[in-house]
């Protein structure tokens, strides 16, 4: 009885909780309607998504391909986070015109700044296609022939389908595969950068706050889609024109509070919600473990380099930002996987499981075998994804030098296949990125991370997986130091002028030239090591995983019947919805729902990188300079928390209130949240928002550019724009 009671203690919160999810817009009618409307929601499903008539769907796009964006005017202006900005805003930067540092603000549209190979995708409509994407799929396929079949599917389903010459047609997986949906988009590729606050105010706090609560920054930035004269996509031209949306947000001032109805509108990159006890302690116990040492390990070298020297820094901070982006997310996971006990939880989900389908004769025969097996394969597979996730670590994700190598691989390789004619059509994009590349490429800095990440490499995998060959190379050369110095200062890989002029070579020189590349041959010898020893066990089990995830996927949703089922997070279109809420992260701790500019002073440190602040704010905060844009009591508003259930992707999604004006810009999660991508926890998951009163005080007291507000709806009193 005691164990029983552990058990519905541990499995009813999965089952029952409410909110949370990521929800397939095309669907919420039917799904989620009902739940949104007791939670607060005053406006309809059909005015968040309808394929036929404009809606709100209309004005959220995915920007630069991995973020969210959404449209504020009816003049294409573009609103999403500093951070989903900051590459174009680091590459449009120089030491003379330093908008990172000062920010910047176009005063007209001819200062606007084309932000090259910055894109704004919209979908224009979606539709379920699964019937038609698994027609002649047989249950008991090979996982290729299964593929294979649903690609022809797929393809003809492309050939049969209308759309406009402009439009794109994307195919995506749910579930694990077992449904499918289409979605037409429309991808804009002319956009220009509007206006950015200074890094001071767009990422005050930088990495010491990433992923906490309380939160200070004003992470936003401004861009604005061009089009072509009939509102059709176009590369960038002077004569293109402000994309008219079907729909913009209008933007309340009101204010939030505790209890409010919140909801989040993006494109979420992914989630693994349904993965087994097995699969979620590999990650808590051993990949997440693994991935910080390193991080930690590369972030402090790089942030050494930066303190001491300010080219460093301008060169290396979109690096460092996103090398400690993960390293800190994946500390709050281990952190919040351990708190909600969430392989306990699974343990007694899965138990529950196995009663159900061992008490149904046709649910035994079905699916009494693939928990079991899921678990095996895991246990299989584990030693070789630590060692995977080793090996991107360290020569992937955190090693310019050898990932530069790599890059070029396939150019070798179409020489090699005799393909010369698409090498010479190849070789000038690979020309077009090296301006880009080594403008912030310092060889000593990535040299200091080289040689401590492979030292750490040699001692941690096994002999025929790598240690040995680093090791004979580190002893050979007179150590990691001196092996890394000799590669990336004799490799035409650090060099913009030596690589551009291997790039000029004839194709067979430029093979030989290649081959006789220290940097090139060192990760050509790691490779091949890699695929020897490593590669085959990982392409014998992956797709055991696959099939046994997708079973165990539509398994879980035929067993628990009265569990609502959201598909994990696939960077497509997705509302999540939630409340305005604050928490209780541990013990004796209590954090509110809001945070305003008296706590951005708490934290201001002059001359400090990460909490330092520009004059005019200080200056607008000591007269209390607020506007329109204060509290009741007079404070300013910067930042507010709730319960919606977000990930990466989500950055720059639009904070909608219950009549669909935007109150605020989500761009993080809270520390002991981010394990909502493996565990959903409304007790301590939540997102974290800009609210829209800061942003608007930027831009019109801060920033002067209330030009800005004019093109806008700036709603009052709870009213629907």
């Amino acid at each position: 009885m005691k164990y029983l009671s552990l058990l519905l203690c541990l499995l009813f919160p999965l089952l029952l909780r409410a909110q949370g999810g990521m929800w397939v817009p095309l669907s919420l009618e039917k799904n989620n309607e009902k739940e949104m409307k007791s939670l607060g929601l005053k406006i309809k499903a059909d005015d968040l998504f309808n394929n036929e008539k404009p809606s709100i769907k209309d004005a959220i796009c995915q920007f630069d391909g991995g973020c969210t964006g959404e449209m504020i005017s009816p003049e294409g202006l573009l609103l999403t986070n500093h951070h989903c900005g900051f590459d174009a805003i680091q590459q449009l930067s120089t030491l003379e015109k330093n908008y990172v540092d000062n920010g910047y603000w176009a005063k007209n549209r001819s200062e606007e700044l084309p932000a090259e190979g910055v894109t704004a995708m919209f979908v224009i409509r979606m539709e379920d296609i699964t019937a038609m994407a698994l027609r002649d799929v047989q249950e008991g396929m090979a996982e290729r022939d299964r593929q294979a079949q649903i690609d022809k599917n797929l393809q003809q389903i492309k050939v049969n389908t209308k759309k406009e010459a402009w439009q794109d047609i994307l195919f995506r997986a749910f579930y694990n595969g077992n449904q499918y949906y289409m979605f037409i988009t429309a991808t804009y590729k002319d956009v220009r950068l509007v206006g950015t606050p200074p890094a001071s105010i767009g990422k005050f706090g930088s990495d010491t706050d990433n992923w906490v609560w309380p939160r200070h920054t004003g992470d936003f930035s401004m861009f604005r889609v061009y089009a072509d004269k009939d509102n059709k996509p176009a590369a960038y031209s002077p004569n293109n024109v402000p994309f008219k949306p079907k729909h913009f947000l209008p933007i309340s001032v009101d204010g939030i509070k505790e209890g409010d109805f919140t909801l989040v509108y993006g494109f979420p990159g992914r989630t693994d919600e349904y993965l087994p006890a097995s699969a979620i302690s590999l990650t808590e116990r051993a990949i997440d473990p693994l991935r910080i040492d390193i991080r930690d390990r590369a972030l402090k070298i790089i942030d050494g380099y930066m303190r001491k020297d300010p080219d460093v820094k301008i060169s290396y901070i979109a690096q460092y930002s996103y090398i400690a982006n993960g390293w800190k997310k994946w500390q709050g996971e281990v952190l919040g996987l351990r708190k909600s006990k969430a392989v306990e939880q699974k343990k007694a989900y899965e138990a529950e499981f196995t009663n159900r389908v061992e008490n149904n004769i046709d649910w035994k025969y079905r699916y009494g075998n693939v928990l079991p097996r899921l678990n095996e394969v895991y246990a299989q597979i584990e030693p070789y994804r630590i060692a995977a996730e080793n090996y991107a670590e360290t020569f992937q994700r955190n090693n310019q030098l050898l990932s530069l190598a790599a890059a070029y691989n396939p150019l070798l390789e179409m020489v090699d296949q005799g393909k010369l004619d698409e090498f010479e059509k190849k070789k000038p994009e690979y020309r077009e990125k090296l301006a880009a590349y080594f403008r912030d490429y310092r060889p000593h800095v990535d040299q200091a991370v080289f040689a401590n990440l492979a030292e750490r490499y040699a001692n941690t995998v096994k002999a025929e997986w790598g240690a040995d060959l680093l090791k004979e190379a580190a002893n050979k050369a007179g150590g990691y130091d001196a092996l890394t110095k000799k590669l990336v200062y004799n490799s035409v890989f650090s060099s913009k002028n030596r690589l551009d002029s291997m790039l000029n070579l004839p194709a067979q020189a430029f093979t030989e030239g290649m081959r006789k590349d220290p940097a090139f041959a060192f990760w050509r010898s790691l490779q091949d090591n890699y695929s020897k020893n490593l590669q085959p066990k990982l392409a014998e089990l992956t797709p055991q995983l696959t099939l046994l995830q997708r079973q165990y996927m539509d398994a879980q949703m035929k067993v628990f019947r009265e569990k609502r089922f959201f598909p994990d997070a696939n960077s497509t279109l997705r509302v999540t919805y939630g409340k305005v809420r604050g928490y209780e992260p541990r013990d004796a701790v209590q954090y509110g729902y809001q945070t305003d500019l008296d706590g951005v002073m708490e934290k201001y440190v002059p001359g400090d990188y990460e909490f330092d602040l520009p004059a005019r704010l200080l200056e607008l905060w000591k007269n209390k300079d607020y506007g329109q844009y204060s509290t009741p009591d007079g404070r300013l508003p910067v930042a507010f928390i709730a319960t919606n259930h977000t990930t990466g992707g989500n950055s720059g999604s639009p904070a909608l209130d219950a009549k669909g004006n935007l109150i605020g810009l989500n761009f993080d999660r809270v520390w002991e949240g981010t394990m909502s991508d493996l565990n959903y926890d409304p007790a301590i998951c939540r997102n974290i928002m800009v609210d829209a009163r800061y942003i608007l005080f930027i831009i019109d007291k801060y920033a002067g550019a209330g030009h800005l507000l004019q093109e806008m709806k700036i709603v009052k009193g709870k009213k629907r724009g």
